[in-house]
């Protein structure tokens, strides 16, 4: 095989100096709770993520991304957090991550921590002296309260909606034992938001961003980081004033949205752009903003967080036009700002992409954030794996192995894209939504706060399966906090290691050769003469072809180096992906 498009792979060390490490990165993201469990309570823990290291190391990625490990009460799944600069007690020490740290960088992968900073748990410090704190005090100036509306301020300040459900203010009870002012909350009443025009916020979470960045982390995911600015001058717009807004033509693609994608909101990432630069390498970050696409560029720019996450593929059913536009403004958007773009399918709030693609068009992405349709389950249906989802209504059978082959083929795809490639735990197993939760056991909010509405995201954060027995599949030495079906056995870690053609295989060799084919950050599109093949190469001689179609489509000369499926008859078949290197 001639594999001229290659390049020497660079060593661990070359790697980790690298101050651009993040602009062609395969990133995989870890839900802690949910990755392996080191001590048998159920949980998923650090220790446990410094097990599997090696695995990490044998997968191919560059970095993992660490969803939140701080105290919590868990009232969404970690992102309602205590206390920034530590680790939940039930999930480890500050030891422990630094052993974590220090193993992942000696197997070159970097650190990329979760930092959340519109809203704090209201078992914060902070926010207990505030409601211990009389009205105007300077502990409740770190945090939204107000006076509310009516006779006796029985009213809240507006009628704004949280996007969990239910009002976005929380009436609090004051010191004295009377009813008294309201706080905000964007999200869950437990998670009361930060007043980012004080500057003690501001200054404590610089203090945040060094103490993980001393710690040896490289780089952070910014959790909601379009929220964080507001403004609630009165009078407060009605709920129905700005929904009309949000569905005309202009939106809010001005900033001008009392709490969301507000342009202040980037004063406070100008100030960690600095201390970003200070470090060597240059930390990163990447914003979790979903904005309108003319809006993501300020997030992404060098003077701010340097990338920004782009979710258009991820929203997209699985269509050959829909990826060649989604992807060819993306290029472009990045290509201006002089930032890298990102590409993701799955990650820990969104229907699984194995799912997705196994339903008919038009089914819900989303779970228990911005949802309007959600999926829930009833009895799975035979033998082979099928089951019933709702995609809305009416309800509609998934068909496993559609959805499986497609998302490999649109992962093999989105592997070959310039920029950075965000994974999901599991889904280099080929893991489907887990639907088969029983009410009394799921744990989001979302579900809880709409029932009826929405069944919540804990199907997409089940334990994985390492191994194909044992009470938890290898998670740990119990059952685990969310309950695994038995389906899972067939996708374990131990199933599939070695097995040619297996999902985990796949994902190992795609990544490798990942690795050693990635060129400039250039990509060129090829006419294919069929509007459902996609065919574009990168420098070096390198193509890649998907086949979004029925009939099977041949592929241009060269040496096949990875498919997401097997040829048929040296033809691409319908629902796959091939890298093609050019013969020198």
């Amino acid at each position: 095989m001639s594999t001229s498009a290659t390049q020497a792979p660079r060593t661990d060390a070359e790697r980790m100096a690298d101050p651009n490490w993040w602009r062609q990165a395969a990133v995989y993201q870890i839900y802690p709770r949910s990755f392996a469990d080191s001590n048998g309570d159920g949980i998923g823990d650090i220790q446990g993520i410094t097990a599997k290291v090696p695995y990490l190391k044998e997968l191919g990625i560059d970095a993992v991304w660490l969803s939140p490990f701080y105290p919590s009460a868990l009232a969404d799944g970690g992102y309602d957090v205590d206390d920034y600069r530590n680790v939940d007690p039930k999930l480890g020490t500050l030891e422990d991550f630094d052993e974590m740290a220090a193993a992942l960088h000696a197997a070159g992968i970097k650190l990329v921590a979760d930092i959340v900073p519109n809203h704090s748990s209201d078992r914060h410090e902070w926010f207990k002296e505030a409601l211990a704190s009389p009205k105007g005090s300077a502990a409740r100036e770190r945090y939204i309260f107000r006076d509310g509306k009516g006779e006796n301020g029985e009213l809240p300040p507006s009628d704004w909606d949280s996007v969990f459900g239910g009002p976005v203010w929380e009436r609090i009870t004051e010191p004295d034992g009377t009813p008294g002012q309201w706080y905000m909350h964007i999200f869950a009443k437990e998670q009361p938001d930060f007043n980012w025009d004080n500057p003690e916020v501001r200054e404590d979470f610089l203090k945040t961003l060094r103490f993980w960045s001393d710690r040896g982390v490289d780089g952070f995911r910014i959790d909601v980081a379009h929220g964080m600015a507001k403004d609630l001058s009165e009078p407060m717009p009605m709920k129905a004033d700005l929904a009309a807004r949000a569905h005309g033509t202009d939106g809010f693609v001005d900033g001008s949205h009392p709490f969301w994608d507000r342009d202040e909101v980037h004063e406070v990432y100008a100030e960690w752009r600095k201390l970003f630069n200070e470090y060597n390498p240059p930390r990163t970050a990447v914003a979790e903003a979903w904005v309108h696409e003319s809006r993501r560029a300020r997030y992404a720019s060098p003077e701010g967080l340097g990338q920004a996450f782009n979710f258009d593929l991820l929203q997209a059913d699985f269509d050959a036009p829909s990826f060649r536009k989604i992807i060819t403004e993306n290029l472009i958007a990045a290509k201006e700002t002089g930032a890298s773009s990102t590409w993701v399918f799955s990650n820990h709030d969104v229907v699984r992409h194995a799912t997705r693609y196994g339903l008919p068009k038009g089914g819900s992405v989303a779970q228990g954030t911005n949802a309007a349709q959600d999926i829930s389950s009833t009895k799975p249906k035979g033998q082979d794996g099928k089951g019933w989802l709702l995609a809305g209504a009416p309800a509609e059978e998934l068909d496993v192995e559609l959805g499986l082959r497609r998302a490999r083929a649109a992962t093999l795809l989105m592997l070959a894209l310039p920029g950075s490639a965000y994974l999901y735990q599991g889904e280099e197993l080929g893991l489907r939504e887990v639907t088969e939760i029983p009410d009394s056991e799921r744990q989001d909010p979302s579900f809880f706060r709409n029932p009826g509405v929405e069944i919540g995201r804990d199907g997409c954060r089940v334990p994985l399966p390492w191994t194909a027995d044992g009470p938890s599949f290898g998670f740990g030495q119990d059952r685990a906090h969310l309950p695994q079906p038995e389906w899972f056995a067939r996708y374990a870690v131990s199933e599939q290691e070695g097995v040619e053609g297996s999902t985990l295989e796949f994902y190992r060799r795609a990544l490798r050769l990942r690795s050693e084919l990635q060129a400039d950050e250039e990509l060129e599109w090829v006419e294919t003469g069929n509007q459902d093949v996609l065919h574009f190469s990168r420098p070096g001689g390198w193509d890649t072809v998907t086949n979004f179609g029925t009939e099977p489509f041949e592929l241009p000369a060269g040496t096949v180096v990875v498919s997401s499926g097997p040829l048929e008859d040296g033809l691409l078949p319908a629902d796959t992906s091939a890298w093609v290197v050019r013969d020198a």
